[in-house]
């Protein structure tokens, strides 16, 4: 019963985020010609170019990534992301029904585009879910050439999008916007998930005698590597293992849900990593 609750509030919260998402879209980016990257950036281009619907396009253009995901990853992975995609794609086309266009100032409409962008994904992201399009593209692509970030190929895909757009709309202008509406929703994402401060990682503690377990459902989930280490407790004076592993930001509250659903007694420590190096961060 427990497990079906946090199931049906995970849900909730993604669409609320989709609700959220779609509301940016439909008022402040698109009527203003601005492409906000990914799969919503193209969308917002082909509906300028042929009055097409934007969260078909959304949806449409998921269905390979979405067999491409399940091929890579397995079906469990694309279970809350298919949620997530189909939430946003029909939000947009609803939401574009009935609610008004804000065609007044583009500085404005970037910004409060990106605010409610960032709003939108981060709420989605904080409940586990994702928007698919270029997450997927990333994932998969990192997972074949780790050397390469998430963040890089979505960014690099993303620019892409912006300076096709901009060629499309034959301005300049729109392609300034869009960066600018992307900056902010990346700084109201993190804002929500992993709070004010900028870092390069999180590091996080465990200690918990189902350390087994949770190695284990971190490699097969996360595919995050991790390190053993011996300590004592101080009241018992008996001997433990804390697992220590550290983390792209977005995948601690997935490590917390997959630390609860093990040890609901686990003691848990996360803090902010300044700078991490090596294999799956930052080279050296």
């Amino acid at each position: 019963m427990k497990k079906i609750m946090t199931a049906v509030t995970d849900y909730s919260i993604i669409v609320l985020g989709a609700i959220v998402y779609a509301v940016s879209v439909v008022i402040f980016t698109a009527p203003n010609n601005i492409a906000p990257g990914g799969l919503t950036g193209i969308g917002t281009v082909l509906n300028y170019l042929y009055d097409l619907p934007i969260g078909v396009i959304i949806f449409v253009f998921n269905i390979p990534l979405f067999v491409w995901g399940a091929i890579e990853n397995g079906i469990k992975f694309l279970t809350k992301t298919i949620v997530g995609t189909a939430s946003i794609s029909v939000a947009i086309d609803v939401m574009g029904l009935f609610l008004t266009n804000y065609t007044g100032d583009l500085m404005l409409a970037s910004i409060f585009g990106g605010i409610l962008n960032g709003l939108g994904l981060g709420i989605i992201f904080y409940s586990g879910g994702s928007t698919g399009g270029t997450d997927i593209v990333s994932l998969n692509i990192h997972k074949h050439y780790p050397h390469l970030s998430t963040g890089s190929i979505i960014l690099a895909i993303d620019a892409v999008i912006i300076i096709f757009a901009a060629i499309i709309y034959k301005s300049l202008e729109s392609a300034l916007y869009a960066v600018i509406a992307i900056f902010v929703s990346i700084k109201v994402i993190d804002a929500i998930n992993y709070g004010f401060s900028r870092d390069n990682g999180k590091a996080m503690f465990i200690v918990t005698n189902k350390y087994k377990e949770i190695t284990d459902e971190l490699f097969m989930s996360v595919k995050r590597g991790v390190t053993l280490l011996e300590a004592q407790g101080g009241y018992k004076m008996d001997d433990k293992k804390v697992i220590m592993c550290a983390l792209r930001p977005q995948q601690v509250h997935k490590v917390i849900k997959i630390i609860k659903s093990v040890d609901e007694n686990a003691f848990t420590i996360v803090t902010t990593a300044g700078a991490i190096s090596g294999n799956g961060f930052r080279k050296k």
